[in-house]
Parts: C-alpha cells; sequence; structure tokens
C-alpha cells in the first residue's frame, strides 16, 4: 500500500531541507566535486559516441583525460600568461584612458573646464578609482573562485572525481534508477529526461557557443590590433550565456578601447564594430539554433534570477548549481502547471460528463387501451 501523499511530501520535503543544509555548510569541502560531476556530465556523450565507434568505457575515459590534459596544459603556456598581462595593462592604463575622455570631453563641451565642476572631479577621480580597485577587484574575483579551497587539492582533486563519475557514469545512473520509488518511477524518469533534455540543451550547448565566440572574438580582435583584444574577448565569450548581453557589453568595450587607440582612424574602428557584428550574426543563426536549440526553456531573466539568489546565499558554490537548478525548477514548474490544466481545479464542473438520463422517468408511461368487450 502507497504512503499518503501528505506524508510523502513530509518525507522529501526533509530530504530537500538536508541538501540544503549540507550544501549551506559544506559548499567550499562539496566544490571539487560539483565541478568534476559537471565535468563528468559535460563529457558522457563524447565518451558514448567513442563506445559507439569501438573502444571500451576505460579506453574512451582515458583518451578524453589526456586530450583534457594537453588542452589544459596548451592553455596554461599560452593563454592565461598573456591574458593576465593584458588585464594587468588594462587596468595600469585605466588613469590615461580617463585623461585622454577628459580632454575630449572639455574640447566638445568647454564649460566643463570649471576647475569646481562636479563632472570634472569625478572624471579625474574614475582612472585613479579603478586603478586602485581594479587590481582589488580582480584579486577578489580569483579569490571566491579559487580561494574557497587550496588550489593545490583543487587541482588534484577535479581531475580524479571528474575521471572515476564519467568512467562509471552509466552504473551510477542505473543505480539511481534502480533506487526510485516504484508508484512514481515512470513519472521520475520522465521529468529526468526531460531536464537532461534542457541541461544538454543549454549547459552542454551554450559552454560550446562560449568558447567558440570567444575564440572567435579574441583572436579576429587581436588580429585587428586592439591592444586588449584577448581580454575583451574572454569577457564577450564568458557572458554569452546571456542572450545579446555578451555582444552587447564585449561590444561596447571594444568600440571603447578602439575609439582611444585608432581616434581618427574610422575604417579601424568600423572593423572593430564589425567584428561583433559578424558574432552576432554568427551565433544568432548558426550556433545557437544548431548547439543549444530553440525549445531550452531558460529566459535570460529567470536565469540571472537564478545566478543572483543562489550565489548570494550559498557563493561561488550556488552560482556553479544555478542553472542546473533553475533548469529543473523549469522542468517542474511546467509539469505542475500541465498537472493543474489537467485537474478539475482548472477544469471545473464544465469538464464533467453530462449525467445519462433515467429512461425509467424520462420516457412517459403509456396509457392502456382496452377492447371492447372489456369495456362492456
Amino acid at each position: 500500500m502507497a504512503l499518503p501523499t501528505s506524508h510523502q511530501l513530509r518525507y522529501w520535503g526533509i530530504a530537500a531541507a538536508v541538501f540544503l543544509l549540507l550544501l549551506w555548510f559544506l559548499g567550499d569541502v562539496l566544490l571539487p566535486f560539483i565541478v568534476g560531476g559537471a565535468i563528468a556530465y559535460f563529457l558522457d556523450p563524447v565518451a558514448d559516441r567513442l563506445e559507439r565507434l569501438g573502444l571500451s568505457r576505460a579506453a574512451a575515459t582515458t583518451v578524453i583525460s589526456l586530450v583534457a590534459l594537453l588542452a589544459v596544459v596548451l592553455l596554461v603556456l599560452a593563454v592565461i600568461p598573456t591574458l593576465v598581462n593584458q588585464l594587468t595593462a588594462l587596468v595600469n592604463a585605466a588613469p590615461d584612458i580617463t585623461r585622454r575622455l577628459q580632454g575630449f570631453l572639455l574640447e566638445r563641451f568647454p564649460e566643463l573646464a570649471d576647475s569646481t565642476s562636479t563632472i570634472r572631479q569625478t572624471l579625474a577621480e574614475i582612472g585613479l578609482a579603478i586603478q586602485a580597485r581594479g587590481a582589488e577587484l580582480a584579486q577578489g574575483v580569483l579569490s571566491s573562485a579559487l580561494g574557497v579551497i587550496s588550489i593545490v587539492l583543487f587541482i588534484v582533486v577535479v581531475p580524479v572525481v571528474a575521471f572515476y563519475l564519467l568512467l562509471d557514469w552509466d552504473d551510477i545512473v542505473a543505480k539511481v534508477d534502480g533506487m526510485l520509488p516504484l508508484d512514481h518511477a515512470p513519472t521520475i524518469r520522465r521529468l529526468a529526461r526531460e531536464i537532461d533534455a534542457v541541461l544538454a540543451g543549454f549547459v552542454r550547448g551554450q559552454v560550446s557557443v562560449c568558447l567558440a565566440l570567444g575564440t572567435f572574438y579574441a583572436v579576429a580582435l587581436m588580429a585587428a590590433g586592439l591592444q586588449f583584444g584577448l581580454v575583451v574577448g574572454a569577457i564577450a565569450g564568458a557572458i554569452t550565456f546571456i542572450p545579446y548581453v555578451g555582444s552587447l557589453v564585449g561590444g561596447a568595450l571594444a568600440i571603447g578601447l578602439a575609439l582611444f587607440q585608432f581616434w581618427g582612424d574610422w575604417l579601424q574602428i568600423g572593423i572593430i564594430a564589425a567584428i561583433f557584428a559578424a558574432g552576432q550574426f554568427v551565433e544568432g543563426n548558426i550556433l545557437t539554433p544548431r548547439l543549444v536549440g530553440k525549445s531550452v526553456g531558460l529566459h535570460p531573466v529567470w536565469l540571472l534570477f537564478a545566478l543572483s539568489a543562489f550565489g548570494t546565499v550559498f557563493g561561488f558554490v550556488g552560482m556553479l548549481i544555478a542553472v542546473p537548478v533553475a533548469a529543473s525548477i523549469g522542468v517542474l514548474a511546467r509539469f505542475g502547471i500541465e498537472q493543474y490544466r489537467a485537474s478539475l481545479l482548472y477544469k471545473g464542473t464544465t469538464a464533467l460528463p453530462p449525467a445519462p438520463l433515467d429512461t425509467a422517468v424520462a420516457t412517459p408511461r403509456r396509457r392502456k387501451t382496452g377492447s371492447a368487450g372489456e369495456g362492456a
């Protein structure tokens, strides 16, 4: 006999509360395991494809791990030092950029020449503030991302966790499936498939879009001669998961830097703008439709809310799980709406079938007609 619905809700509510408490208290400890699990989930389709090509699961996992290790080494040796150097140079160049902006504004608006002008004083302080706080901001971002645990521990644990989870992913999924409550297993499997489709469409697809666009922007801007092209490309690619925001922020930053670097050379400035226009066209017409799809179901506003809420409550770990949780909540919300529309609470009495007529009442009784002899 199945448990009453109220008891089931109580047990699942307790389980959810325990999970949130563990996330609250053990967030820093869980970070490498969450990152490793996300990497394994992201690479599982690649391992499945290699298995279909004839490799065993162990061989496919080993090949993926070696390729990933090679990519990380190349990234550390070739890209990260240049990125850090350009970011430092951009922070240090902020006062000079601000002075040039001030001179440009003074030429167009002579009334700002008044030394007591609030706008002039503000412009003079912007560069110094950026220089003073820019390094602290960069260090703070780095500390929030990697300082929650030892860097050495993070570097060692994450690949190991990702390797073993990727190796045993199918077995783990099968064991979890075998533990589902039998009464609700079909519904849970259906919801799990929908959640996986949303995550596969958004997380896997959008990460691929971010990497592709970030690489395109960085290479194209550096080829065009922009001094901080790698930084701008990395920023634009990193926030591309929010539609149009990556291109708008990256384009505004790149064009603003190009105005100071190539002032008067309108052709060069136009090339910088064309790079982002081309990137936006490729993203909207080629990359996003092919890699992400049109039915993901994650609205940008809902995504922003999830990132803000989970980041505020659970910190950096909360930001990592914000997208999967937002996708799961979206699927569950659509399931709840579907159940609501199929219920009498939505349909009301108008959906009830009409009651059958009682033939004994509805059919009039016939009057007996006797014979002539009986009348006599």
